[in-house]
């Protein structure tokens, strides 16, 4: 259920679980659509949205799970308003693991490599056919790719 709130005066929209794995892969059948029509930057753009949208699913489920983070650390939940991959993967909890599934699949952490990288900015930049094309393929990828890993863990 999509809840339309304020924080700090802006608008927010909160969203639940189900909400943003939906979101993960409609923004990454989108970043496809994009990636096949030539429109370099919006697949880029939208390819790592999708990763950033699935892993706050995985945050959603560390705070039910781990409820006791959010009385260990008084901003955490300050700390959940990023954009930043990297940081999303530690405040839902799944650094150890992705460190162990990247030792035991060389192939994912390849394509980890790629995905942190992305960052919101780039809605306001140019990107190439190449960089597109390796970033969707690094989310996408129905073996090895960050997406699938993600989906195990939400």
């Amino acid at each position: 259920m999509i809840v339309e709130t304020t924080h700090r005066g802006l608008r927010v929209v909160a969203m639940n679980r189900a909400d943003l794995q939906q979101l993960a892969e409609d923004r990454a059948l989108d970043a496809q659509a994009l990636l096949d029509a030539g429109r370099w930057s919006g697949a880029y753009y939208l390819a790592g949205y999708a990763v950033e949208c699935a892993l706050k699913s995985c945050v959603l489920i560390y705070v039910t799970t781990a409820a006791e983070v959010i009385f260990q650390d008084r901003r955490y939940s300050e700390k959940c308003w990023t954009h930043n991959l990297e940081d999303l993967v530690k405040l839902a909890g799944l650094e150890t693991l992705r460190a162990t599934d990247i030792a035991a699949n060389p192939a994912l952490g390849t394509n980890w490599l790629i995905v942190k990288d992305w960052s919101e900015m780039a809605r306001y930049q140019q990107q190439t056919e190449p960089q597109a094309r390796r970033l969707v393929e690094a989310v996408s990828d129905t073996t090895n790719g960050v997406l699938q890993w993600i989906r195990a863990h939400w």
